[in-house]
């Protein structure tokens, strides 16, 4: 059996629980993947605890999981992979590092932050995943840097490699991998069936939503709840199914009645008249000019569907 170890970063807090979990895989070389925070003691242990390293790799530039990851690669004289990080090689979704006999997948996996990759070991059936999926609780998502549309998709794509085992950046090994990420799925569709369901009443800022969602929670999570809600939110508003009035904290946000495509009746999202389909024939067919292709008081032809559900990157 391959050998995994974990070494714990003594870095306790509400976001990274424990600490960060540095874990080094395989040996003679081993593959060592975030380093974590500059402490020199657990660099130190890290570098005890993997003996000869083939490469060092990180999830993601945060600072629980970047900062230390320059000096260990110098130090144990490792290349260094990271999809942004300076002095790094930068990865690419797909790419495979190999150290010795191991061989391990970069998949770009954006939505907690722009940059996460996970680290697919497929003779393993292991997945490290960073921050994109915890051993316990679930992954924040705060804009514009983290984008709920893009992250719900990573999980998906991470559901599509049937890992058996998970291999988070914090909190305890997730024996049950499939079952993992299915729960995290379901935890962002019950928080989008709430924050509609508020809405539902009549428009509110995200102040009034956060009391009302996280009721029973101590008031010292609001502030991180909010944002959150507004990681909802901007998903919401892509799929046109929110609006809000007003900018930054003092936003209002609102349903919006759904609209039919005027050629087709199909539903359409946003402001559009017509849906990308008959968006896209009319225009080849050269029927109407461009403010026809809006609704009714906009003052510009609207992105197609595709442009839409991608204009929140964070």
């Amino acid at each position: 059996m391959l050998r995994i170890l974990r070494v714990l970063a003594p870095n306790p807090d509400v976001y990274t629980l424990e600490g960060t979990n540095t874990w080094v895989v395989g040996e003679d070389p081993s593959i060592v993947i975030d380093p974590g925070p500059e402490i020199p003691r657990h660099l130190d242990d890290v570098a005890r605890v993997a003996g000869r390293v083939g490469a060092v790799l990180v999830t993601h530039d945060h600072p629980d999981h970047a900062p230390g990851a320059a000096a260990f690669a110098a130090a144990a004289r490792a290349p260094l992979y990271a999809f942004r990080l300076p002095g790094a090689d930068h990865l690419r979704d797909g790419q495979v590092v190999r150290a010795g006999g191991l061989e391990i997948t970069a998949m770009h996996t954006p939505g907690h932050s722009a940059d996460h990759v996970v680290f697919h070991l497929v003779s393993e059936d292991a997945l490290f995943t960073g921050d994109a999926v915890l051993g316990r609780g679930t992954s924040f998502i705060d804009p514009p840097e983290g984008d709920l549309v893009k992250y719900l998709r990573s999980l998906e794509r991470m559901q599509e490699l049937a890992p058996r085992t998970l291999y988070p950046g914090h909190g305890p090994i997730v024996m049950r991998a499939g079952a993992k990420l299915q729960e995290y799925l379901d935890h962002r569709t019950e928080r989008e069936a709430q924050v509609l369901t508020v809405l539902s009443e009549g428009p509110e800022p995200i102040s009034a939503l956060v009391e009302t969602i996280y009721v029973g929670y101590p008031p010292e999570v609001h502030p991180l709840a909010a944002r959150s809600v507004l990681a909802h939110l901007l998903k919401l508003e892509s799929e046109g199914r929110v609006a809000r009035t007003g900018k930054g904290e003092d936003a209002i946000w609102g349903t919006v009645v759904p609209r039919e495509c005027a050629r087709c009746g199909r539903p359409v999202k946003g402001r559009a008249r017509y849906c990308s389909t008959c968006s896209l024939v009319l225009l080849q067919e050269g029927s109407g000019t461009a403010q026809e292709f809006a609704a009714p008081g906009s003052a510009a032809e609207p992105a197609p569907e595709s442009a839409t559900e991608s204009a929140s990157e964070g």
